[in-house]
């Protein structure tokens, strides 16, 4: 059963910077592509990046040049270096998981997604 645990939110000021984890454990897959999404309240949950087994990577237009995503390795802890935080990227930040190199859009096409860690940005 795969398993995970983000963890790294907390409360920053504007242009602060944050580092997500993503803890996984029980997937083997030889593809893979691992997500963060974000979610305010009142809003619709958002894909933020993306990153698969080849190590394409995306980014949302909202997050791009602030925000990386890395992995420590194949089978090891997700992260999101957060930089250069704004009020608007306050949100519960949850990552997800789904066999295969394609990384869709939508949540719900994603495997297993973890409890979320929640940021908070003060201006």
């Amino acid at each position: 059963q795969v398993q995970l645990a983000e963890s790294g939110g907390g409360s920053v000021q504007s242009g602060g910077s944050l580092r997500l984890s993503c803890a996984a454990s029980g997937y083997d897959y030889n593809g893979y592509c691992r997500a963060w999404f974000r979610q305010a309240p009142g809003k619709e949950r958002e894909r933020v990046a993306q990153l698969n087994s080849v190590d394409d990577t995306w980014y949302a237009d909202a997050v791009k040049g602030r925000f990386t995503i890395s992995q420590a390795g194949a089978k090891e802890s997700l992260f999101l270096e957060m930089n250069s935080l704004k009020p608007e990227d306050s949100a519960m930040y949850s990552c997800a998981i789904r066999p295969g190199r394609w990384c869709p859009p939508d949540y719900d096409s994603y495997l297993s997604w973890g409890q979320g860690t929640q940021v908070t940005v003060s201006s």
